[in-house]
């Protein structure tokens, strides 16, 4: 066993010890109850959901070795679940840097900055999965994953489920496409909207590092990644028209719940402009804090 991890079972063994200790109450005679209640203290002392997690795991383990040496009847830690950790929001970009990235033109090939110029226009702009994107055909068919209908400026995607669901395509992004299209040209046997240097489909661990790289290349500090872009998508569209069924439709939600964590977004968005413009948002430029209560209020 590594040294940390020695160290760590150590520390949460004399958590136990000294919780025990203050209750106080033998080892040997912790109950259910203790448990629950030191982990109600540890969590409103500033412990999160994982950590608080750990240490159940380290006690749990502690309690198994008493049993098997007869030194407790039954375990303690058994049934007691750490509280839940909050989901962390998705990871989306400003609208200036997503508006830099989709703007940015790389020094590669003509025909490798058009490819990667239209994908991150189809990933921003219509918010597709990265599967969804490279799933995508040039024209329907048979075995179509999916398919792009520049006529009709829309996105035939298959999504989870294996539900087709279809994605409107901006001016801007048919503009990319077609630039990639004329220099794409015809790929024998090969139906894929985004192909390769040797022209098979691209994969989607091929995207994310394109758009990694093309994001570096751009300036942007944070790498980014084709999720980011998806999240950027909702976030966007959400603050500007404040319509979470749309967004729920646009992205192939199957259940509103999954969107509404871009409410939480879209909330942050609003905190920071209202830090950054309300001159009574703030004890002083220089602490960067809210005011207490500037989070609660009225209807």
């Amino acid at each position: 066993m590594a040294s940390r991890t020695v160290e760590l079972y150590a520390l949460n063994l004399r958590t136990l010890q000294d919780l025990a200790a203050k209750q106080p109450v033998e080892l040997t005679a912790v109950a259910n109850h203790h448990v629950r209640r030191w982990v109600a203290q540890l969590h409103s002392g500033g412990h999160g959901g994982r950590g608080i997690a750990l240490i159940l795991s380290v006690w749990r383990g502690f309690y198994a070795w008493l049993g098997r040496q007869h030194l407790v009847t039954a375990n303690p830690v058994q049934d007691v679940r750490a509280p839940k950790a909050p989901k962390p929001l998705p990871k989306a970009l400003g609208v200036d840097d997503a508006v830099r990235l989709a703007e940015f033109r790389s020094a590669d090939p003509p025909w490798l900055e058009a490819r990667d110029a239209a994908m991150v226009e189809l990933l921003y702009g219509s918010g597709l999965r990265v599967g969804e994107l490279v799933g995508l055909d040039v024209v329907a068919g048979k075995s179509a994953r999916g398919w792009i209908d520049i006529p009709s400026a829309m996105a035939h995607v298959l999504g989870k489920g294996s539900k087709v669901r279809d994605v409107p395509v901006g001016q801007v992004a048919l503009a990319a496409l077609q630039r990639w299209l004329d220099l794409r040209g015809d790929v024998p046997d090969q139906p894929a909207l985004f192909t390769g240097r040797n022209g098979t489909r691209l994969s989607p661990q091929a995207v994310w590092q394109r758009l990694r790289a093309r994001s570096l290349q751009a300036g942007l500090i944070t790498p980014v990644h084709p999720h980011m872009l998806r999240h950027s998508f909702a976030s966007h569209v959400l603050q500007s028209s404040g319509d979470l069924r749309a967004v729920q439709e646009l992205l192939g939600h199957a259940n509103i719940g999954t969107t509404q964590v871009y409410t939480r977004l879209d909330f942050q968005h609003l905190a920071k402009a209202y830090d950054a413009a309300h001159p009574r948002a703030r004890v002083g430029k220089a602490t960067g804090k809210r005011k207490p209560g500037t989070d609660e209020g009225g209807h």
